[in-house]
């Protein structure tokens, strides 16, 4: 059993990302946890999403509370598509246009 609680998993895996994809404290609010799942007894795997988006980010929590740097964005929309992005801040679409650009599905 892992010591680290479910709920610090998360707050680690958010805060990690957060950081590495450099949003702003105000647009923070539009991320979401969607899933956490534990996987062996020395890391969680933590999906990330954005509300209204089927885009997200998996991330891998180790019991220590660090995050692996080498996470995975998935997303079933094509590269190019981004009508669905206009609604959001410019930050976060920018971000997820070029997840999605990089994205080879």
């Amino acid at each position: 059993m892992i010591d680290l609680s479910v709920a610090d998993a998360n707050i680690s895996a958010m805060d990690f990302l957060m950081n590495d994809l450099e949003i702003p404290e105000v647009d923070q609010d539009f991320f979401s946890i969607l899933a956490t799942r534990e996987t062996g007894s020395d890391w969680y795997v933590v999906e990330i999403g954005v509300e209204g988006l089927p885009d997200k980010w998996v991330l891998q929590v180790f019991d220590t509370g660090q995050c692996d740097p080498c996470y995975t964005f998935t997303s079933p929309m094509p590269k190019g598509e981004d009508a669905d992005l206009e609604e959001f801040p410019e930050h976060i679409a920018k971000v997820i246009t070029m997840e999605r650009a990089s994205n080879e599905t």
